[in-house]
């Protein structure tokens, strides 16, 4: 998630396959555009990757190298999530 004014937003860093059944992802799906889906944040997944990188190219100013879904963090509320300056930290520790 994103800090904008105090008001947290939730910011797209990677698209990975989730594993939910279509029922799962019909309950929180708001949009369609082709595969993709934009969905209600209410589910909170770990996710991996590679590597990371900074990316002009990317809404997030981030880039991540094979994302996937490690599990779905059903012990995990949406207030829960990792932020997005906690994953720009992950860039600091990649350069150092």
């Amino acid at each position: 998630m994103g800090e904008t004014d105090g008001v947290l937003t939730l910011v797209p860093f990677a698209k990975a396959y989730s594993g939910l059944t279509d029922e799962e992802m019909r309950k929180t799906t708001v949009e369609k555009f082709g595969p993709v889906r934009s969905v209600t944040p209410t589910l909170v997944f770990e996710i991996g990757f590679e590597g990371i990188q900074a990316s002009p190219r990317h809404k997030s100013g981030i880039a991540v190298r094979f994302p996937r879904m490690l599990r779905w963090r059903t012990d995990k509320s949406i207030e829960d999530a990792d932020t997005l300056a906690m994953l720009k930290g992950f860039l600091d520790e990649a350069v150092a």
